[in-house]
This record gives structure tokens, C-alpha cells and sequence, in this order.
């Protein structure tokens, strides 16, 4: 059991299943992508040891960026899209795979796809690490799945408790 601020977490995906699976998915992306030089976009500030990671497993030309929203307040979605820091690279074209931390309610994503599907890239996936299918209340399409998790709050890898437990190797869910 790990404490972080008021709350305490249990393990639920240790460091060796999540870097297998991430292995996996730069292999997806190695066969999915092969002669292309696709754009990965990270979605800060969540995936930023996730996309770290995939980026340094995928054999074939690629380049990476970041955008950074905000949609969460404590430990729900607030369900309000914030554009925080834009895309500067030009993706018209360009063959994109959008990468995430983590899906729930899809409306972050919904926005995100939105809004770089108006700049007409040749192609648009989503990517992500962790997906709550239950959560999802907008239809989407993820290309790629780390986990499938039920709807319970996680921290870890990347993913936060107001700003607390990001720096975590694994990902912990918390505690009933």
C-alpha cells in the first residue's frame, strides 16, 4: 500500500507486464507504420513516460511532439476541455498517432481528435496506455490499447493525484 496525499493505492500493474505491453504496441507500430515517418503526439502531462518509453521501442523512422490539455480536478474529469500549450508542427499529410495516458470519459480525446482533424493530416490514430470502457461516454475509436481497466481511479507511469505519484514505475488503483 502506497499513501499519496489523503489517499492510499494498491498495486495493479507492476513494471515488468507494463513495459512488455508497451514493447508490443512500438512492434504494432513498427508493422502498422513500416516506410512511413509517422508524427507521435503525446498528450502531456500524463503520457510522458509512457510515449518515453514507446519512442525509445519503435525501430522505423518516427518523430515525436507534445500538446498539453487538462480535463481533470482531483480524482474525476471535470469534463471541460482545456487547450493549454498548441501544436506547432505542421500534420498536414502527415500520418499521426495521438498518444494518451489514459481514456475514460473519451471527451479530451474527442476534442484533441477535433481539433488536429482540422488541420487535414493523412492520418489520424489514437493510442492509449490505459482505456475504462465502462467510462466512456462519447463514441471513439482507440487504435491501440495498453490495458483494459475497469472504472477506478490509477496514479502512476505518468498519471497523477493532483500532481502527486506521477513519478511511479508501475500503476497503483486506489485502495477500496
Amino acid at each position: 500500500m502506497k499513501q499519496i496525499k489523503d489517499k492510499y493505492f494498491v498495486p495493479f500493474i507492476e513494471p515488468k507486464p507494463l513495459q512488455a505491453r508497451i514493447k508490443a504496441l512500438a512492434q504494432e507500430v513498427n508493422k502498422d507504420y513500416a516506410g512511413k515517418n509517422p508524427l507521435l503526439i503525446g498528450v502531456l502531462n500524463g503520457s510522458f513516460m509512457f510515449v518515453g518509453d514507446l519512442f525509445k521501442s519503435i525501430d522505423i523512422e518516427c518523430e515525436i511532439t507534445f500538446i498539453r490539455v487538462s480535463s481533470y480536478q482531483s480524482t474525476a474529469s471535470s469534463g471541460t476541455v482545456k487547450h493549454i500549450l498548441g501544436l506547432k508542427e505542421d500534420i498536414q499529410n502527415r500520418d499521426i498517432i495521438i498518444v494518451e495516458d489514459i481514456v475514460d470519459t473519451g471527451m479530451t480525446m474527442q476534442e484533441i481528435l477535433g481539433q488536429l482533424a482540422s488541420n487535414n493530416p493523412a492520418s489520424i490514430k489514437v493510442m492509449t496506455l490505459l482505456f475504462k470502457p465502462t467510462a466512456l461516454k462519447v463514441p471513439l475509436k482507440l487504435d491501440y490499447v495498453g490495458f483494459e481497466i475497469e472504472n477506478k481511479f490509477v496514479v502512476g507511469y505518468g498519471l497523477d493525484y493532483d500532481g502527486f505519484g506521477r513519478n511511479l514505475d508501475a500503476i497503483w488503483v486506489l485502495g477500496e
